[in-house]
């Protein structure tokens, strides 16, 4: 994404988007990190409480896809530098990353995952430091990677930058998913650095400035292709090793939350309730399937709309939260009886969303088109405080209910 963007609109502006980007997800996930690790509620759950339970049931639909197509994505990357490195045909290193990745998301994922990334982090590491060594040693100190002139555009460049950075706002929903595991006494830790400011100047400001940087000294063209390139060339066979290890991190995360909310979804809408490793396999085949179609044709687009439904879902949580932030001693009220099927709020989300999708493809206002991930954060909250005022929803007091809470969870969820 950075590369994309310095290719965009130069690397300054790129900066600047940088380090907005990363002030407002760790704002946004302090919110969303605390208020999932003190309900305990997944994405699915809190869903319920925000549009029913036929709108619960497209939020883990929209989720489980989104987590599938980047699986897709991620997957892709590591069969590419496979087929780079080793050759071979592509559909045998696709199946490949496949198969690896199923296990990875089976079993109780929190009791290792940690243990996993924990172990995985330092290759990581040190795999940027070598590959930026590398690529200095190799082809020297690219002159003008700081210096990119900006590309004409009716928007400041850095106000671009942040927009293409809105289009991953799908990490709100992987915090949430991922925070609700986490306990109270950590809330501080967990706002502030695992899903907090520390986390995104990492994962946006550094990973970005190390991709413009070796992208610039190997002066290749912006793409994941194009970074898979110069890892390759700069390191070798441990060019491999580091996106096999960075990939292989995030690809852990698509896999169990494309699951987890494909089993959602299917326990809500078709009463059918699997252990979640049938689901594993479900993403695995699908992710697959996709990986042998031409997949850059239409993913772009798919994520592109997807993006819509989820920032309009972020704007919408956020208002709820903040409406009931002082309300510490009481849960949203999940029990299926005690919910509507659809309730304003989804009607407030879909039409947040719709309007969404026809600014992103209307082509007369290009400027409307780009501003469209903005326009719709403040629709939805517009729009959904208005329903919330309209239908207020019911809470429970978690000290005193335990099993209405428990009452509420789909056993697809829970197991």
């Amino acid at each position: 994404m950075a590369v994309a963007s310095a290719g965009a609109v130069g690397v300054v502006n790129t900066v600047i988007g940088m380090a907005l980007t990363v002030a407002t997800y760790g704002a946004i996930n302090l919110a969303l990190s605390r208020y999932a690790a003190r309900t305990g509620l997944t994405v699915s759950l809190f869903s319920r409480t925000l549009f029913g339970l036929v709108g619960s049931a497209l939020a883990s639909l929209i989720f489980a896809a989104t987590a599938i197509y980047y699986a897709v994505f991620e997957g892709s990357i590591i069969a590419v530098a496979f087929h780079e490195f080793f050759g071979g045909t592509m559909v045998l290193w696709y199946a490949v990353v496949v198969l690896y990745a199923i296990p990875l998301a089976m079993g109780s994922v929190q009791n290792w995952l940690d243990k996993l990334n924990g172990f995985l982090l330092p290759f990581y590491v040190a795999g940027l430091i070598a590959v930026i060594i590398a690529a200095t040693l190799i082809r020297g100190v690219p002159t003008d990677w700081l210096g990119h002139a900006a590309a004409a555009s009716t928007l400041p460049g850095w106000l671009t930058s942040y927009l293409i950075y809105m289009g991953v706002y799908i990490m709100m929903m992987y915090t949430f998913d991922y925070a609700r595991l986490g306990q109270q006494k950590d809330k501080k830790f967990l706002g502030t650095v695992t899903f907090g400011w520390v986390f995104y100047a990492f994962t946006f400001g550094l990973n970005g400035l190390i991709g413009i940087y070796i992208m610039s000294a190997w002066k290749l063209a912006a793409s994941e292709t194009g970074v898979v390139q110069a890892f390759i060339s700069s390191l070798g066979l441990g060019g491999v090793l580091v996106i096999l290890v960075s990939q292989t991190r995030i690809n852990s995360a698509n896999y169990f939350l494309a699951s987890e909310n494909l089993s959602a979804f299917a326990s809500r809408v078709f009463r059918l309730n699997l252990p979640r490793f049938v689901w594993v396999i479900v993403c695995g085949v699908l992710a697959f399937l996709l990986m042998l179609t031409d997949v850059l044709s239409y993913l772009l687009k798919a994520l592109a709309w997807q993006g819509v439904f989820v920032t309009a879902w972020v704007a919408i949580a956020l208002v709820y939260i903040a409406l009931n932030w002082k309300k510490t001693h009481l849960v949203p009220d999940i029990r299926p009886a005690r919910l509507k099927a659809i309730s304003p709020g989804a009607i407030a989300w879909v039409l947040a969303s719709g309007i969404g999708i026809a600014l992103t493809e209307q082509t007369a206002l290009p400027v409307i088109s780009q501003l469209t991930p903005v326009i719709t954060m403040v629709l939805a909250a517009a729009l959904y405080y208005g329903a919330y005022k309209l239908s207020p929803p019911q809470f429970i007091d978690s000290s005193q209910s335990p099993d209405a809470i428990e009452e509420g969870l789909d056993p697809a969820i829970t197991g």
